[in-house]
């Protein structure tokens, strides 16, 4: 009858619901407050109304994704190496270094 727009109202008051642990049905869910940007919470309640989803539930689903995604560990090439045929001067020779620096 009303359920749509119950709904709708309760979602504005989602995200101001208070630390507390409970269980309904032998699932446990922990409600906490998020401090979410204004831009990203209009585009969480235009998205949840889109898909007739909770915010709760578009949050939980997209922190789900984010800590379930385990990214690629891919062997990096080795770094290449130089063969530059070692020192050409003796550094601690100065007229050898004032040598090399003139030319």
């Amino acid at each position: 009858m009303w359920g749509h727009a119950v709904a709708a109202r309760l979602a504005q008051f989602e995200w101001c619901a208070l630390t507390y642990r409970h269980t309904y049905g032998m699932v446990s869910h922990m409600k906490t407050t998020l401090n979410i940007d204004d831009t990203v919470m209009r585009a969480l309640k235009r998205e949840a109304m889109r898909q007739g989803k909770t915010m709760g539930e578009l949050v939980e689903a997209a922190l789900r994704t984010l800590l379930l995604h385990k990214p690629d560990k891919t062997e990096l090439p080795p770094l290449p190496e130089f063969h530059a045929g070692g020192a050409q001067i003796n550094i601690a020779n100065r007229d050898m270094l004032y040598d090399v620096m003139e030319r």
